[in-house]
């Protein structure tokens, strides 16, 4: 309440309006008076011109009843009646009537009462008296000129006393407007003193101090402070402006803050972007995790540090780099903690050494295994940050992920090489490998029948079956040669057929087209190898038995996901079996069971010769494909 009253105390809209109200007061007050006193003295100047006009009604009553008995008058008593009446009516007219009501109880009133106290009493009884016997002296008394004169000094003064009453009325209107007035002046002058100084002043002083907080100067502080409306402005300014510094330095601490979270950030990123490039860039050498651990002792600030990795089929983790100098001739043991102990722990962790130190260990590890370990020596009294154990756990995480990308590869690389070893074996089991079997015989043959010359006929055919072994052996070496060579670049199945469909219409010279339409049917390049060989396997009976005068190739996609390849040609097609040196549809049956599909070969109800492969891709069934042992 205190608070509430010195506020109103000091309110300047409270002072201005008391100023405006005493102004309105003093002109409502000289305008109420200004309109009471005129209509106090409204008919006062009438009731004077009455009042005034009886004294010459006096003095013509008096003629009129002197003369009333002469001869010459015969009709003046008539008229000394009807100036009596004019008199009398002009004496109780409401004009002055009114005028004597509103001074009832003054002296204007008693001399009006005694106006017409003496014209009833005195002054009419002797005109009539004087008009009735023609003297204008009554017996005892003063002549009635006298009379009348003294009379006429009553009625001056009622008029003077009309007079000064009305005077009187105007000059108290004067003095009423003349100090509303000069009130009115006073207070308009003390309501602009006011307004200069407790409302312009103040609010240049505001605006200057807005101008300043506009322009950013958050110091600047405005003066007016005081009880009023514009002083509680000027405080809740200056509360504004010391909260717009406070929160100006709050930002600037939280910006730099931010550039402090960016700037760790950004080293963060920068440190597992080089990290990442070289773990998945290149082989994960030595050299790789000597810079890893540089760069983290740079970053993080940290001491020295190693990597043990466990090799495959080793129980023994083994130093690969270090950035301490090894002074001990023991691998396992650089100054830190020893790998062996750290590959116990599953988890970022913190172990203390005997001499005081820390070493702080990373497991390198993916879903699957844990491959080895890094250990960074921790300074005396330093603690890891959050965003510093964050990268640490996802850099130990890319690493171990890298090295069992890197092994997976290998050991899908040797498997890829076991496979086509086991592949050439049997394409050499399957041909070339039989026929010097068969000719092996054929030398066995040979030996009993050169010792007996009666037999020469069998000889020589022995012989023949020889050479024609021979060059079937000679003809499917180069055609193992050309399939070892056989290799399938970025562009795909389609573009190695297209070579291979020109290859041999330029071989055999005969037209052969190619249908293509592999969409929707992945292969994997094991798939694409085989049914590539399958395809050229074909063409090369095409040309070497069917005597054709065209063909026509075609690889396409199945509605269910399977694939299609097939071989035409209009040439002889089979009469009978292969003989004893060809082995081609056995080596193309063997490769159809490797893939999982049926080979199929048909005579054309025309002529000529169909050779069907159909088999399942390996993104589109669950099994596997079979490698069969080379017998």
């Amino acid at each position: 309440m205190r608070t509430k009253s010195g506020f109103l105390q000091h309110s300047l809209l409270l002072k201005l309006g008391g100023m405006l109200a005493l102004i309105a007061s003093f002109a409502i007050l000289g305008m109420a008076s200004s309109g009471i006193i005129a209509e106090s003295v409204q008919g006062s100047g009438e009731a004077i011109n009455l009042a005034g006009s009886l004294r010459m009604q006096a003095y013509k009553m008096t003629s009129l009843a002197l003369t009333a008995r002469q001869p010459e008058a015969a009709n003046v008593s008539a008229r000394l009646r009807t100036a009596i009446d004019r008199f009398e009516s002009t004496l109780t007219d409401a004009r002055i009537t009114d005028v004597m009501t509103r001074q009832a109880g003054s002296a204007l009133s008693r001399s009006y009462a005694n106006v017409v106290m003496s014209w009833h009493t005195r002054v009419k009884p002797r005109v009539l008296a004087a008009a009735g016997s023609g003297s204008a002296t009554a017996a005892g008394s003063t002549p009635l000129f006298d009379d009348v004169t003294l009379f006429v000094g009553e009625i001056n003064d009622l008029v003077k006393q009309i007079e000064q009453v009305t005077e009187a009325k105007v000059r108290v209107l004067r003095m009423v407007l003349g100090a509303a007035l000069l009130m009115t002046l006073l207070i308009g002058a003390l309501t602009l003193v006011l307004a200069r100084n407790d409302l312009i002043l103040p609010l240049r002083n505001l605006l200057a101090f807005a101008a300043n907080v506009g322009r950013g100067n958050l110091a600047v502080r405005t003066e007016h402070t005081g009880s009023d409306e514009l002083g509680r402005l000027g405080q809740a300014f200056n509360h504004m402006a010391e909260d717009l510094s406070t929160l100006y330095r709050n930002l600037e601490a939280r910006v730099e803050e931010k550039t402090a979270e960016l700037t760790i950030a950004n080293r963060s990123l920068e440190l597992l972007y080089h990290s990442i490039a070289r773990l998945y860039n290149g082989p994960v050498a030595p050299d790789t995790y000597a810079i890893l651990l540089k760069d983290l002792e740079n970053v993080l600030g940290v001491g020295h540090g190693r990597a043990c990795l466990v090799e495959a089929g080793d129980i023994r983790a083994r130093v690969i780099a270090s950035t301490l100098h090894l002074d001990s001739g023991d691998p396992d043991l650089c100054g830190l903690m020893s790998c062996a102990e750290c590959l116990t722990h599953p988890s970022l962790a913190v172990h203390p050494l005997h001499d005081g130190r820390r070493v702080l260990s990373l497991p390198l590890k993916d879903t699957e295994h844990q491959y080895g370990v890094l250990q960074l020596e921790m300074p005396a009294g330093k603690e890891l940050a959050p965003w510093q154990t964050q990268l640490l756990e996802a850099l130990s995480r890319h690493i171990g992920i890298a090295i069992g990308t890197a092994r997976r590869g290998e050991q899908s690389r040797r498997v890829s090489l076991l496979e086509e070893r086991a592949a050439l074996a049997r394409d050499l089991h399957d041909s070339l490998a039989q026929s010097l079997a068969y000719m092996k015989i054929q030398v066995s043959r040979m030996k009993p029948l050169l010792d007996n010359p009666q037999r020469g006929d069998e000889a020589r055919e022995v012989l023949a079956e020889l050479r024609e072994g021979l060059n079937s052996a000679y003809r499917q070496l180069r055609e193992l040669l050309t399939t070892f060579r056989l290799r399938i670049e970025g562009e795909g199945l389609a573009a190695a057929l297209h070579s291979t469909v020109t290859e041999f219409s330029g071989r055999g010279g005969i037209p052969i087209t190619l249908d293509v339409h592999l969409a929707g049917c992945p292969l994997s390049p094991n798939e694409e190898i085989h049914a590539l060989q399958i395809i050229r396997e074909a063409l090369s009976n095409v040309l070497n038995h069917a005597s054709a005068t065209k063909a026509e190739v075609s690889v396409v996609c199945n509605s269910d996901g399977s694939v299609s390849a097939s071989v035409t040609d209009d040439g002889l097609g089979i009469r009978q079996a292969a003989g004893a040196h060809h082995y081609g549809m056995t080596i193309m049956d063997e490769r159809a069971k490797n893939l999982g599909g049926q080979l199929t070969v048909e005579n054309l109800p025309t002529s000529g010769t169909r050779v069907t492969l159909h088999f399942v891709p390996g993104a589109g069934r669950d099994v596997t494909i079979p490698i069969h042992p080379v017998t």
